[in-house]
């Protein structure tokens, strides 16, 4: 776990940068010296700041699970080991043809993840790149030259019989190798950081997936529900008409007074209005899907006309959830493989410190002749006398280098702590969005199934004014009332629907849509201070280099 705040240093006790860290080195100077004075200081200054080593303060820790079964099990759902839910294409559980075929156009023609598997297209060619360094590299040259030495140049100064000649000179390597032997795994480790960043992106691109099945799903079923509410609001907008017309003629009939047409015209409104919205939320959500499928507007028009497709299920929810909530989670996944990369990148920092061994090696043909007859020089070039090779094994030490590995290496560390905390902070949103999405997927049941109940109540209430109508007990205007309160009850019911539908599609999307390409729970992670380079390093440091 990490460690408590007050334990981590406080900012002003960090290294100090650039010119303050020159300033601190210089210790018992003073600002206001004379100019002279202080230009003698800077270089002795800036020889202590490279001495000294990076200052390694406290790292960033990688936070544990965070507890979750309590606040779980208080949404009606338990933990268990058994568990693995929800499955890929978790979107077909609703059962809805017309919502499966929108969502496989989504993933296949939206704009925004083809953009993601663009990214992740050049992610894997630079872990092509990447691998390339820890094999040898080998090419072919030739070249030619056709040269003519002055008369009173620098050769004929030397030589006078070398004023005026003309050459032509060729090469030919078939065989020019160079590798750099690998002693401290840096070609590895860079690797390493390259299919970490391609692991992420991997990850980043099946979050895009899960986001755009998720708006999908979101925005589908909304229109589901609002067309369903603009059947009811139509239903009580010719009810409400027909009340007016009642009020109306009991009042030209003196049955009734002016007020009670008055109401029945302020009511016919609001559904007028009501309606009016319910079709501008269709419309709007028929948009939204229609730009997320890749598509105008008009692609769209058809949608929820005729009941072509049956209405979407509720999706049946497990009694538990799996143990590892957040394991399947490909925004989490992204945050730890970059962590990863992270501390790949710190190996190679300190790499830079050690000495490295760069191996070259030529062999061909190589002729030169005082002619310009190319004729000539084949003569020359092709013969086992032309045959040559050079072997250049380089050793480079870094001996001093003015502080530049140590501000590499702090960089990196810099981005690793970035990294874990980025990690960290997706790890408690996770948490969160689990939690939140499990609390409101209760509530949207209990409200939906106790609107249920209402809708049954008013139904049955109806249907006994219906019989009384019959038997002469109650007038028309009651009927139509009755039916009424039955509409808005029913028009209420349809929202919740819609709530409940939208709360198990947040539901999935918590727990990670059924992606199943993250780490194992127990998979160590990344711990670059646990690195056997870190001590000589260190030891490096502190004698001055770097």
């Amino acid at each position: 776990m990490r460690q408590p705040p007050a334990a981590r240093p406080a900012p002003s006790r960090l290294r100090p940068a650039g010119r303050e860290l020159i300033v601190a080195r210089i210790g018992g100077s003073q600002l206001g010296a004379r100019r002279r004075g202080l230009f003698c200081g800077i270089p002795f200054a800036l020889i202590l700041a490279a001495c000294a080593p990076t200052t390694q303060g406290e790292r960033a820790q990688f936070l544990g699970a965070p507890a979750m079964e309590r606040t779980i099990a208080r949404s009606g759902l338990r933990l268990a080991d058994e568990t693995s839910w929800p499955r890929e294409e978790w979107w077909r559980a609703f059962r809805s043809p017309e919502l499966d075929g929108i969502v496989d156009k989504a993933l296949r023609d939206n704009q925004s993840l083809r953009k993601a598997e663009d990214a992740l297209r050049g992610a894997d060619a630079l872990v092509q790149v990447a691998g390339a360094r820890l094999l040898p590299e080998v090419q072919a040259t030739f070249g030619m030259r056709q040269s003519r030495n002055p008369l009173h140049g620098v050769v004929a100064s030397y030589n006078p019989a070398q004023g005026g000649l003309e050459k032509t000179m060729a090469f030919l390597n078939p065989l020019a190798l160079t590798y750099e032997l690998d002693f401290w795994r840096k070609n590895r480790a860079l690797l390493d950081a390259a299919i970490g960043e391609s692991a992420a992106q991997e990850a980043e691109f099946e979050q895009a997936r899960l986001l755009l099945s998720a708006s999908v799903a979101r925005a589908y079923l909304r229109g589901y529900a609002a067309a369903r509410q603009l059947e009811a609001a139509r239903a009580l907008t010719r009810m409400r008409r027909d009340l007016v017309s009642l009020a109306e003629t009991r009042y030209r009939t003196g049955l009734d007074s002016l007020d009670g047409a008055q109401t029945a015209r302020a009511e016919f409104e609001n559904a007028v209005r009501r309606e009016a919205a319910a079709e501008a939320l269709l419309t709007l959500q028929k948009n939204a899907l229609a730009r997320l499928i890749g598509e105008g507007p008009d692609a769209t028009r058809d949608l929820y006309v005729g009941r072509k497709a049956p209405a979407p299920a509720a999706p049946p929810l497990p009694r538990s959830l799996p143990i590892e909530l957040l394991v399947h989670r490909p925004d989490l996944a992204a945050a730890l493989r970059r962590a990863e990369a992270a501390a790949a990148r710190v190996h190679v920092a300190k790499t830079l410190f050690l000495p490295s061994i760069d191996l070259a090696t030529t062999g061909g043909f190589e002729g030169s002749v005082t002619s310009t007859k190319i004729s000539k020089l084949a003569g020359y070039l092709f013969t086992p006398s032309a045959i040559g090779y050079a072997v250049s094994p380089t050793l480079r030490l870094p001996v001093f280098q003015g502080g530049r590995l140590s501000g590499i290496l702090e960089a990196q560390h810099a981005d690793y702590d970035q990294a874990v905390d980025s990690y960290n902070e997706t790890l408690l949103q996770a948490a969160q969005q689990v939690a939140d999405a499990s609390t409101n997927f209760k509530r949207a049941c209990v409200e939906y199934e106790a609107q249920s109940r209402n809708l049954r109540a008013a139904r049955a209430q109806y249907d006994l004014a219906q019989a009384r109508l019959r038997d002469g007990i109650k007038d028309r205007r009651e009927i139509v009332a009755e039916r009424v309160d039955l509409l808005e009850s029913g028009f209420a019911q349809r929202a919740l629907e819609g709530d409940r539908l939208i709360a198990a599609v947040d539901l999935y999307q918590a727990l990670g849509g059924g992606y199943a390409g993250g780490p194992p729970p127990n998979a160590p992670k990344p711990a670059p201070e646990t690195d056997p380079l870190t001590p000589a390093v260190e030891a490096i440091q502190s004698l001055g280099g770097g």
